[in-house]
């Protein structure tokens, strides 16, 4: 058998926004989240946006569950958002995932389909926009008791 007959596997990049998302309240677990993503694709990046405030202590724990981690001086979502258009516009990527509730990320997911990506989101069922949940091809939903649940908007 020839690897040319395989199917090729997906690219996934996961951005997260770590001011809207990581929370104590929303009790993430980052580890689980990506094992998730990694259901459609192996992941290419996996990268956390904090800001300025961000504690040691936070970022040594996204650091051990396997993410980058980009701190910004800055609006949080404007770092993500350039990044995650730099990944839009790589041809080696096939899906970007943004782990956000906000819908200042919708243009990006608009723009990523445009580009013929495939889009995720994955948020907290608190306070999420339901134009970003609209938007997206899949939305992963973390409840509030850490169930997981997802909807295919688009296949």
């Amino acid at each position: 058998m020839f690897d040319f007959f395989k199917k090729k596997r997906e690219r996934v990049v996961l951005l997260v926004d770590g001011p809207n998302i990581l929370r104590k309240a929303f009790n993430v677990d980052l580890f689980r989240i990506k094992k998730e993503v990694q259901k459609y694709g192996e992941i290419a990046a996996a990268r956390a946006y904090l800001d300025q405030f961000a504690s040691e202590k936070l970022i040594e724990a996204i650091v051990n569950q396997g993410f980058d981690t980009e701190i910004t001086t800055g609006d949080v979502d404007v770092t993500m958002a350039i990044d995650a258009m730099e990944y839009v516009l790589d041809p080696k990527i096939d899906t970007i995932a943004l782990m956000t509730r906000d819908t200042d990320y919708r243009p990006v997911l608009v723009k990523a389909k445009k580009y013929g990506k495939r889009t995720i989101i994955v948020a907290t069922d608190v306070g999420f926009s339901a134009a970003l949940k609209n938007t997206a091809d899949r939305v992963i939903i973390v409840k509030e008791n850490g169930a997981i649940e997802t909807i295919v908007n688009s296949e």
